[in-house]
């Protein structure tokens, strides 16, 4: 009998896996962000991030704003009470933030100053692995700190034993529905 208690626990040689087991998470969904002016942030995240508005169920009973890009969201909520949004205060890189992998830093910097958006450049190298990460920080129209990053010039390599890195290559991004344009050009292109 003990044996038989011992066998179901341990059924395929493996100790405690089932403990270790992996949520069944694929990716980031999206970030929500409360706002002072649901269309004012609606036009920094279209203008100066590159998001797309998309509809809203309609279900939803509130003012806000949905837009998606780069395989994630940002949910846009009218505020009721301002005084409960951040205060701009001094870009500190060590404070909460959002942050985005960028192919071309130096077009970003450029938008930025365009737009006369005041922003906090650093660079950080790590001398293990000879990289170089650049970085920019800058705070959206409430005062949410964003962070625009080369990062994947760092490899990622895992610290511990518990847990695997996860990369979803068949389901992360929502499937998306394209609208032909008015000039019956059927060549709508989707980047992933």
């Amino acid at each position: 009998m003990e044996d038989d208690k011992a066998k179901s626990n341990n059924d395929d040689g493996d100790h405690g896996d089932e403990q270790q087991q992996q949520p069944p998470l694929m990716a980031l969904n999206h970030v929500s962000r409360v706002c002072k002016n649901v269309e004012e942030s609606i036009d920094f995240y279209t203008k100066v991030l590159g998001f797309v508005e998309i509809e809203r169920p309609p279900a939803f009973d509130f003012d806000g704003a949905w837009l998606f890009n780069y395989g994630v969201g940002v949910h846009l909520v009218q505020s009721k009470d301002h005084e409960k949004l951040p205060q701009p205060h001094n870009l500190d890189p060590m404070d909460n933030h959002i942050s985005f992998q960028c192919e071309d830093m130096n077009a970003i910097e450029r938008k930025l100053k365009e737009l006369n958006i005041k922003c906090k450049k650093r660079t950080v190298e790590d001398d293990k692995n000879g990289s170089v990460i650049d970085q920019l920080f800058f705070n959206d129209p409430d005062g949410f700190m964003i962070e625009i990053c080369n990062c994947e010039n760092l490899k990622l390599v895992p610290a511990g034993s518990l847990g695997k890195i996860m990369l979803p290559l068949d389901r992360h991004n929502p499937p998306i529905q394209v609208q032909p344009n008015n000039n019956n050009n059927n060549n709508a292109h989707i980047h992933n």
